[in-house]
């Protein structure tokens, strides 16, 4: 079986949570203040909701979602263009050794939310976790 870089089966290290917070900022702040050379990225708002690291630092998924949930697909495809202008963006603000390769990935969070709750709102499912 293959090991999964991101989950040894006792959860990211310290380290690699740190490291993915602050990617994680240092990216809202990019993408907020519309530092990259790409009009039709800065026309959107995204939201980096999390970045998971692998164990080794070197790829960084964020998980990112458009303001509005409009244009996912265009979102990934504007985010993967860019990303050695955004990498580079992170290797001049982390004080990293090495610069994480970016990889995009769409934040389902709210979708699982949402999904959650209607199965939760479904009538045979309240009888049974009312009993």
């Amino acid at each position: 079986m293959a090991k999964n870089k991101f989950h040894d089966g006792s959860g990211p290290s310290q380290r690699q949570l740190r490291v993915g917070e602050t990617i994680r900022r240092a990216l809202s702040d990019v993408l907020s203040r519309g530092d990259v050379h790409d009009s039709d990225l800065n026309r959107m708002s995204i939201t980096v909701g999390e970045v998971r690291v692998s164990s080794d630092l070197k790829i960084a998924t964020a998980y990112v979602l458009p303001l509005g949930g409009e244009g996912k697909e265009d979102c990934l495809k504007l985010l993967a263009r860019n990303k050695g202008e955004l990498r580079r963006f992170m290797g001049k603000r982390l004080a990293l050794k090495f610069t994480p390769d970016l990889r995009f990935q769409l934040d389902t969070t709210f979708d699982r939310m949402d999904e959650t709750r209607r199965m939760l709102d479904q009538a045979d499912v309240r009888r049974d976790t009312q009993e």
